[in-house]
């Protein structure tokens, strides 16, 4: 039976102490270890996942088991949203195993099951484990977070009609919109400094197609350009696990994760062999030497984000109208988020800024070249060089 959750006068709504956090770290471990033990990645990203979100360091190797009713019991005082930040985080270390055990994918259901969450990607990770993965990207279609219409048409740009137009694939492309694309275009008349101006120099340096052009980003994946450049972060795959993993974090909507979920599957796992209606699966990206302290130090920053504009706690990024908030200068946009820089754990960990080395792919330097050659044009890349 669930625990029940607290009467809202009666949650606990501090920070974890140590003594919760190791509690925290012997459910989680013990629920997503396969039989053999934790794999070397899954240790990393507890580690840095706890570390980051609560100041505790804690390692999760030889931690005394415990079971559903006793991680349950524990966080009898916690709400919801607790609860399922905590199932996330289970479900984020069961989609890291290639393969993923079904005894794995069953344990972490009746985890949560006790706890009282449901959440979606517990039964995409389940599809994962079976082997099923036409049925998974199904699953992820149906149950992955995008903002409503509604706001897809404020934030994007688009009419009534183009919006409606693209309800079924919210991450489809409009490949044919002059006037989206000259909103873009317009971003290089805005001042220097200004968040604008940074968005259009970012999309030059790499040869991104500005969206309303044939062979542009979707106008909804476009959004999170904004995000790597507010949050300062390069284009690396690396790069773009820390950009969702911020976005994910930053939205209440529990919904959220599946974003984070789906660049994990993209980019780690290869279990999705294509998402957002652009990217495609490269394996083994969150394996590379320090990506789990970068991701768990962009959820931190996610989590720390509220909207300045309507004193709300989170922020759904995807659902920003960027154009309003264009002109701003730079520090002003990232203080309106409140979002604080990249850690030192991080950066030590190599995460880097788009104008960084590291922060563009050689694919992405060419493209931004061979942009420039075409429109007769010298080519600038602001600083931004491969790794």
């Amino acid at each position: 039976m669930p625990v029940p959750f607290p009467a809202p006068d009666l949650e606990l709504r501090t920070p974890p102490d140590e003594q919760e956090v190791l509690l925290l770290a012997r459910g989680v471990s013990t629920a997503i270890a396969p039989a053999a033990g934790l794999t070397p990645l899954q240790v990393a990203l507890v580690a840095a996942t706890f570390e980051a979100m609560t100041d505790h360091a804690v390692d999760p190797r030889g931690l005394e088991p415990l079971d559903p009713a006793g991680l349950a019991t524990g966080l009898a005082p916690r709400s919801h949203e607790f609860r399922s930040r905590i199932v996330q985080l289970m479900v984020l270390g069961e989609l890291i195993l290639a393969p993923l055990p079904l005894d794995v994918s069953d344990r972490v259901a009746a985890y949560a099951a006790e706890l009282g969450v449901d959440d979606q990607m517990i039964r995409v990770a389940h599809r994962f484990a079976e082997g099923s993965l036409g049925l998974a990207m199904v699953d992820f279609s149906r149950n992955g977070y995008v903002p409503d219409l509604e706001l897809r048409i404020e934030a994007l740009g688009l009419t009534a009609q183009e919006a409606a137009d693209e309800a079924d694939d919210a991450w489809g492309a409009v490949v044919a919109d002059a006037r989206l694309a000259a909103r873009w275009e317009a971003l290089g008349d805005l001042p220097d400094g200004s968040l604008g101006a940074a968005v259009f120099r970012f999309y030059r340096a790499r040869g991104f197609v500005f969206p309303g052009l044939p062979g542009s980003a979707p106008p909804l994946l476009a959004q999170h350009d904004w995000v790597h450049v507010l949050a300062d972060y390069g284009t690396t795959l690396e790069s773009e696990l820390e950009v969702f993993a911020l976005i994910a974090r930053a939205n209440d909507d529990p919904r959220a994760f599946s974003l984070l979920a789906m660049v994990i599957s993209l980019f780690e796992t290869g279990y999705l062999a294509s998402g957002a209606g652009l990217f495609e699966a490269s394996r083994g990206h969150l394996s590379n030497d320090g990506v789990a302290v970068r991701l768990a130090d962009a959820m931190r920053r996610g989590a720390l984000c509220h909207d300045g504009r309507t004193g709300a706690g989170s922020v759904d990024f995807l659902a920003v109208n960027w154009f309003e908030l264009a002109s701003l200068p730079m520090e002003e946009a990232r203080e309106l988020f409140h979002l604080t820089p990249r850690s030192d754990r991080a950066r030590a960990a190599g995460t880097v800024g788009p104008w960084q080395a590291g922060g563009i792919s050689p694919f992405q330097l060419e493209a931004g070249r061979a942009a420039a050659g075409r429109e007769g044009r010298e080519y600038d890349s602001y600083g931004a060089a491969p790794r």
